[in-house]
């Protein structure tokens, strides 16, 4: 519960505003407007529960002070940067329009400013399912990595990682895949975006690696700082590619892009607190396959991604797909630890055996 007290707080203040805000609108709409806020609350929890396993994986490499400018500055980023000023820069530069005109357009015409929002999702798909894949793929072919899930698929593909640059090949090649099947007039913007993708992943990737690596003790204290502001960048790219698809959702539910902030806002801010409380229970060492079931849930929300810059997915699906792969991943480690604690016992009863059997050999 403590985790989530600031989360809470931000519950309350955002659905009096939201209440206000309707019944200034459309006298009496305030409830309604009340309950597709927390519609949309759960909407953005259910789309980033994978989200908030990888920030954790991330996030407890980093020292308390970025850990808490985590939560504190990146939840501004996340809040009024991805799921606000965003989207309204994104319609100002494919609609060439003026961004007061966009936020006009916001506030007076939410079906407008909705078609042009959709309008440029093919480009952002491209650049933030790219960028995922290569998140995905390098886990999965990291040479490093000695525990398995999906043991049939995973240790395969460790054994083909140990080609160079086969993250690139694939991406690349998905890629070219897929822009065939784009419409003519998507098409360079998506290609340029899903290459964008891949070099911004392998620049902040390998600046964060470069910095982690760092040894000699006179640039000890600066790596450190260094490195956590490249991780934290590096986290708040993941939760870019993570929060457009449930913006561009949120529009299914609501029109009006204040409701759709607010509730958003609530989410994201239990995401956050949610992934605080995984560093701080070390729930990821205890449960060593959820690392795995949120890398695979990223997979495949890339592949649907990179999929709809042609294609058209249920944001319920997207959900429910990332949902059971890391509930899989989270049954999966209870069943080892279980059987663990069962040869452990079996262990220990075989010691006592053998002792007492040399006590009585010696009486």
């Amino acid at each position: 519960m403590k985790y989530h007290k600031l989360s809470f707080l931000v519950t309350f203040v955002g659905l009096i505003i939201a209440y206000f805000w309707a019944e200034n609108v459309k006298p009496g709409s305030g409830i309604i407007a009340l309950f597709i806020t927390g519609v949309l609350s759960i909407l953005e929890v259910s789309l980033s529960f994978d989200n908030a396993v990888v920030n954790a994986l991330r996030l407890r490499k980093m020292t308390p002070v970025w850990q808490r400018r985590f939560l504190t500055w990146g939840m501004l980023i996340a809040v009024f940067g991805m799921r606000l000023v965003f989207p309204i820069v994104i319609v100002a530069i494919f609609a060439n329009i003026g961004v007061f005109e966009v936020i006009n357009l916001a506030l007076t015409e939410p079906d407008k400013y909705s078609h042009y929002l959709h309008e440029s999702h093919e480009p952002i798909a491209a650049f933030g399912g790219i960028f995922l894949l290569m998140l995905f793929l390098s886990f999965v072919f990291n040479q490093a990595k000695k525990i398995h899930w999906i043991c049939i698929i995973e240790e395969r593909l460790v054994k083909l990682g140990k080609l160079e640059g086969i993250e690139i090949i694939i991406a690349l090649s998905v890629l070219y895949f897929v822009q065939g099947f784009v419409n003519p007039e998507e098409k360079l913007a998506v290609v340029i975006a899903g290459i964008s993708g891949l070099i911004v992943y392998l620049l902040i990737d390998g600046f964060v690696k470069l910095l982690e690596s760092e040894q000699e003790a006179r640039l000890m204290s600066n790596a450190v700082k260094q490195g956590g502001f490249m991780s934290f960048m590096y986290l708040e790219i993941i939760d870019a590619s993570f929060s457009f698809d449930g913006v561009i959702g949120a529009f299914a539910i609501s029109k009006d892009i204040v409701i759709i902030s607010i509730g958003l806002t609530i989410g994201a801010m239990f995401v956050r607190s949610f992934t605080i409380m995984l560093v701080d229970k070390n729930t990821l060492a205890r449960y060593i396959y959820l690392e795995h079931g949120a890398h695979w849930a990223i997979g495949a929300l890339a592949i649907i991604m990179i999929y709809t810059t042609f294609g058209e997915v249920s944001e319920v699906i997207t959900g429910l797909i990332g949902f059971f792969l890391i509930l899989g991943s989270f049954i999966s480690s209870i069943a080892y630890n279980k059987l663990n604690e069962k040869k452990a016992k079996r262990s220990d009863t075989t010691k006592e055996f053998i002792i007492s059997s040399k006590h009585i050999n010696l009486l």
